[in-house]
């Protein structure tokens, strides 16, 4: 009989530190001894739930015959860390996210691992450290929250505050009406109710195989959730017995059916970012598989057949009563590749053939390719003068009318004075607001613009401006906005030598970013640029600035 790896270093001793914390006997035998990776705390909302997921869990283990072993694993909230020095840390936090599971995983020798993660950067952190791994691993999320009290024509949710802010400014609403809002847009745990980061990454991880079929939008607090969460760890184990590895199913053609679907779906920016990082922790070179290329690519032909807040006013508790991912990925047919492996441990054509549908469709949600929002996907890449490598947006999520769009720049060198100048009432119809050294180097930490944009909406600006940053979005964010510029304005991209008053064009269909400006002078201000000095506190933040890549190379660390 073969022995599992955990079973190779059972020595003596080992086994007495088992005991020690009362494993049996029978525990300690034949049995794969799989690790649950559970980042639950009392500081994340999406999070909140984990442990009571993490009991289900053990009890799918059980159930199949493995033994359990949990750990714990650090997590942060974007929603918490908006809009000041904490969301630096966010995106860094990815990194230590993925080696902190490669360490307990490799340390204590474990044959298989069940990833607990609901939000932003935990979620694709986790899977980074199952390609890294590369030990069988199935990841489940606590699933999305419940909206809140309607608001603004909508379910709301735990941003709808921060545009509830620019209405009071504008004298749209009263406090008292901000003050109620606060109290109910978050009515329980669960990822956040809107299509942000958090919510794309567990429809992509379930388009890439490596959650259940199904799995992703199950809410927050239904029972669905926990019967989820036994099937995972009894799967667990079958993927242990069967040796099916993160990189049987995390392959360039799976990946592919994840861009797919997201396109489809509209999912947030942070993907493209998230999905590069994947693949490089999969041993696929950037040189022969380019996840920024292939979104592109894929974009131009890939129909847009969902539309969810803040795409529309549909919830996410909408889009799972429609079906979800795997009513998407049906109606998707043949684009996507159904012979690839899943965490199901079977191909995903045989998972989307035996779906079952609770609840009735939803065709207006959930469109077919002959009656999709788009022909085209919900994200696209830009490229100019502007963004040499790349440049990220969303226009799945806004007006057509700003698919071309041309202003007056106004710069900001951080985060802060662009919401300050927004809120004072600098920002005019017709601006493109510049917002740079805001990168994973010049942030550091590369930040989301997210009360930026917010306020611009709040403020009835979002239809008549635009918004270009080397930091990123939140998946929450609508109006005109482009993310992810590349080269960063701390390397010296030419974000960093745009001056106040300069023509900004860009064009989505096209594909374009561009500086109105004569490349001569481009040249001459290019020859006198200075980094700006900043002080960051020592620490990771002072590391991952040295370390950290381009966000066009998924913002990793660049060993």
């Amino acid at each position: 009989m073969e022995k599992f790896r955990s079973e190779e270093i059972m020595d003596l001793s080992c086994k007495a530190y088992f005991k020690g914390m009362g494993y049996s006997e029978d525990e300690l035998g034949h049995k794969p001894r799989i690790g649950i990776a559970n980042s639950w705390n009392q500081l994340v909302p999406g999070h909140y739930n984990l442990n009571q997921v993490a009991e289900y869990v053990k009890r799918g283990i059980y159930a199949a015959g493995g033994t359990a072993c949990e750990f714990g694993v650090m997590a942060a909230c974007d929603g918490i860390a908006q809009g000041h020095i904490g969301m630096k840390y966010i995106l860094p936090s990815r990194e230590i996210i993925c080696n902190s599971v490669e360490i307990m995983v490799q340390a204590h020798q474990l044959d298989a691992v069940v990833l607990l993660a609901s939000c932003d950067k935990i979620v694709p952190g986790m899977l980074m450290a199952a390609a890294r791994l590369n030990v069988p691993a199935i990841l489940i999320n606590g699933g999305p929250m419940l909206g809140g009290i309607f608001f603004d024509g909508r379910k709301s949710d735990g941003t709808s505050p921060d545009e509830a802010k620019g209405m009071l400014q504008a004298g749209k609403i009263t406090q008292d009406d901000l003050d109620n809002l606060i109290d109910a847009c978050d009515p329980g745990c669960g990822s956040c109710s809107f299509f942000g980061t958090a919510n794309t990454m567990g429809c992509v991880t379930e388009a890439l195989g490596m959650s259940l079929t199904g799995s992703a939008v199950i809410p927050a607090v239904y029972a669905e959730r926990l019967r989820c969460a036994y099937e995972t760890g009894r799967k667990c184990v079958e993927l242990a017995k069967k040796d099916i590895k993160p990189r049987d199913i995390i392959t360039k053609e799976s990946i592919r059916n994840a861009i797919k679907a997201c396109l489809a779906v509209c999912g947030s920016t942070n993907a493209v970012l998230h999905l590069s990082a994947i693949a490089i922790e999969a041993g696929i070179p950037q040189s022969e598989f380019n996840v920024v290329d292939e979104f592109d690519k894929l974009n131009k032909t890939t129909p847009q057949l969902a539309k969810i807040n803040p795409a529309s006013n549909w919830s996410l508790e909408d889009f799972y009563f429609a079906g979800g991912m795997p009513r998407v990925m049906q109606h998707l047919g043949d684009m996507l590749d159904r012979t690839v492996m899943t965490a199901n441990a079977k191909t995903l054509g045989e998972c989307l053939d035996s779906v079952k549908y609770t609840y009735p469709e939803n065709k207006e949600l959930i469109r077919t390719i002959d009656t999709a929002y788009s022909q085209t996907g919900g994200l696209a890449v830009l490229r100019g003068n502007l963004a040499p490598e790349t440049g990220i947006t969303k226009p799945g999520a806004f007006d057509p009318s700003l698919y071309e769009f041309t202003g007056k720049a106004i710069c900001f060198n951080c985060e802060e004075d662009a919401e300050e100048a927004i809120l004072g009432g600098k920002v005019k119809p017709g601006h493109v607001v510049v917002v740079r050294y805001e990168g994973p180097k010049g942030g550091p930490g590369m930040r989301e613009m997210y009360k930026a944009m917010k306020y611009l909406y709040g403020m009835g600006l979002n239809l008549s401006t635009a918004l270009i940053t080397d930091g990123r979005f939140s998946g929450t964010n609508n109006g005109c906005f482009v993310g992810h510029i590349s080269p960063e304005a701390a390397d010296g991209g030419p974000i960093a030598i745009v001056e106040d008053g300069d023509e900004i064009y860009l064009n989505v269909m096209e594909g374009k970013l561009e500086l109105h400006v004569p490349d001569e002078v481009i040249a001459e201000r290019m020859k006198n640029w200075k980094r700006p000095e900043k002080e960051i506190p020592n620490g990771y933040l002072k590391l991952y600035s040295k370390v950290a890549s381009s966000a066009a190379k998924g913002a990793v660390i660049d060993f």
